[in-house]
């Protein structure tokens, strides 16, 4: 089922309503759809690189509007959404030992999920079920998502197709690696001072 919807995900990119669906996969992305917007991103660049941070800011923009229905769903259609959707996303178990802590770290959840392979939508949900300030995660939200579509966007800009290949397999893993050292960093200078 997975492979069917990628493959109908990438037929999308060339048709004559791309920017739509992008849009569309966006939104969908970031509260319930299994396949990520990059998926139609990478092709619609390669095809049209003079558009890339159009493109970037579209799938921003919409996946940010997508977290904010994913943080509705967690708010208050938790136990008749919510709880599916994580449990599909094999999320459910760690939801009440999460919930405790969240509020504390929820920002940097957001940044997390945003930029790296977990999937953001049970960050969503989590930060609505849980209450997270909604400024706060629609801000970080913005930056999170920014920051990985606009440097998908980039690098295919400047490098082309022969980069597609490292960002599909790789950029995901460097982000996720990225994002740890930093906060191994944080903690560093927090316990060494």
């Amino acid at each position: 089922m997975i492979r069917r919807l990628y493959d109908w995900t990438m037929g999308l990119a060339g048709h004559r309503h791309a920017f739509w669906a992008l849009a569309v996969v966006a939104f969908i992305e970031s509260s319930v759809f299994p396949i990520p917007p990059d998926v139609l991103m990478i092709p619609m660049i390669l095809a049209r690189p003079h558009l890339a941070f159009r493109i970037a800011g579209i799938a921003t923009l919409a996946s940010v509007l997508g977290g904010c229905l994913g943080y509705a769903i967690g708010w208050g259609l938790m136990d008749s959404i919510g709880r599916p959707l994580l449990d599909f996303y094999g999320a459910s178990g760690d939801f009440e030992a999460l919930a405790a802590r969240f509020n504390e770290q929820g920002a940097w959840a957001v940044l997390i999920a945003g930029v790296t392979p977990f999937p953001y939508k049970v960050i969503t949900i989590f930060s609505g079920a849980t209450g997270l300030d909604l400024v706060t995660f629609t801000a970080v939200s913005v930056v999170a998502r920014a920051l990985r579509f606009f440097f998908v966007a980039w690098l295919l800009w400047k490098y082309g197709a022969p980069v597609r290949r490292f960002i599909e397999r790789w950029l995901g893993w460097l982000f996720t690696l990225f994002i740890a050292l930093v906060i191994a960093g944080f903690y560093l200078v927090r316990y060494l001072a």
